[in-house]
């Protein structure tokens, strides 16, 4: 949760709560819950970043359960903290148990001390972040993967269960033009964060990217669906003529039901050519 965007009540939140959510955002046809990686947090950063992280697997396991279509998407794993194999093998089995709604968003992270905690190389993440994602293009469907490349090579292994979606859908994250260029080479979308909605678009300008190469990029403002649906209206569009092809909903809100209420409210706006 971050400081700036989270109401006070996601510090208390329980994971009925959480539960709550997902089983109404399926419900109402939403795309896909978002569930972030942090192992731990120096307490220097909690201002900016906040505490609270609930731990991908284990929550989108539980919430799997708890829900029918919507998409789980990890929003994100770092690379760097995992062998592909780990990756391919733990969400692997989380896209099986979820029916393939997987969608693995990843990032070669930034936090100097967490790299340092967990002993992970910090200064060649970004090549070492590029073969991590080639090794998982070749092994998350795959029980008997095999790849051989700079950092990682494995062959003879087998990883049962995997994926049973053909091709996992990768965003990758990031606030930089390297993060865009790393998802226009290697993924299926990019998810940025703190980058602005003009410099979304000119750095999607110098790309020819795929017709299903999804781009994720949250409104310039939360959203208020209940007391100013216009401006919401106006705000999503926004967002999709800087390029987002899907805008998460990051709404005001004061309290669990506030959320809710939101989540119906944005369910119920009408976007012209039906885009939402």
């Amino acid at each position: 949760m971050f400081p700036k965007t989270s109401g006070d009540w996601e510090r208390h939140a329980s994971i009925d709560d959480l539960a709550r959510i997902a089983e109404a955002a399926d419900r109402l046809g939403y795309h896909h819950l978002t569930c972030s990686e942090h192992i731990a947090l120096p307490a220097a950063e909690t201002h900016r970043r906040g505490t609270r992280y609930w731990d991908p697997l284990a929550t989108f396991g539980y919430l799997a359960a708890r829900t029918q279509r919507i998409r789980l998407a990890t929003n994100v794993l770092v690379l760097g903290y995992h062998h592909p194999l780990e990756i391919a093998k733990r969400y692997g089995t989380l896209d099986k148990v979820s029916g393939g709604r997987l969608i693995l968003g990843v990032g070669v992270g930034s936090l100097k001390e967490e790299f340092e905690l967990i002993g992970a190389p910090l200064d060649d993440r970004g090549p070492r972040g590029d073969d991590a994602l080639k090794a998982l293009r070749a092994s998350l469907s795959v029980p008997e993967p095999a790849y051989h490349g700079e950092f990682y090579s494995f062959d003879g292994m087998v990883v049962d269960p995997c994926a049973v979606q053909d091709r996992i859908p990768i965003w990758i994250g990031g606030r930089t033009l390297r993060s865009l260029r790393r998802a226009a080479n290697l993924a299926d979308g990019w998810a940025p964060f703190n980058v602005t909605l003009p410099q979304a678009r000119d750095w999607l300008s110098r790309f020819d990217l795929r017709s299903d190469f999804e781009v994720v990029l949250p409104p310039s403002t939360a959203l208020d669906p209940i007391n100013e649906p216009e401006q919401t209206r106006d705000a999503i569009g926004e967002a999709a003529a800087h390029g987002a092809t899907i805008v998460p909903a990051a709404f005001r809100h004061t309290s669990l039901q506030h959320y809710l209420d939101n989540l119906q409210a944005l369910a119920e706006l009408h976007f012209p050519g039906g885009a939402a």
